[in-house]
């Protein structure tokens, strides 16, 4: 997925910034590790990652405006275990 690989980009900046400022990889192995999943997921599930970026962009158009956010009543963890992902 292109968001996918802006994240990655994006996220893989901030961090090697932290590793050379405190000198420890934890951070980095941490990164490399949530990044790991969400490709498995995307080979997975493209098509559920697509559905993922589509509504997190209504989302942001409905914050954008003022208006509530839908919630589903479910935590994150039962969200990701739904997907097969388990941390």
């Amino acid at each position: 997925m292109p968001q996918d690989r802006e994240g990655f980009d994006a996220g893989l900046d901030v961090v090697l910034a932290e590793v050379r400022a405190s000198l420890d990889l934890g951070r980095l192995s941490e990164f490399i590790h949530t990044w790991w999943l969400i490709a498995c997921d995307s080979v997975k599930d493209p098509q559920g990652r697509r559905d993922v970026y589509e509504r997190a962009a209504h989302v942001q158009e409905l914050a954008d405006a003022g208006q509530p956010i839908p919630r589903s009543g479910k935590t994150w963890r039962q969200l990701l275990a739904e997907r097969g992902v388990e941390r």
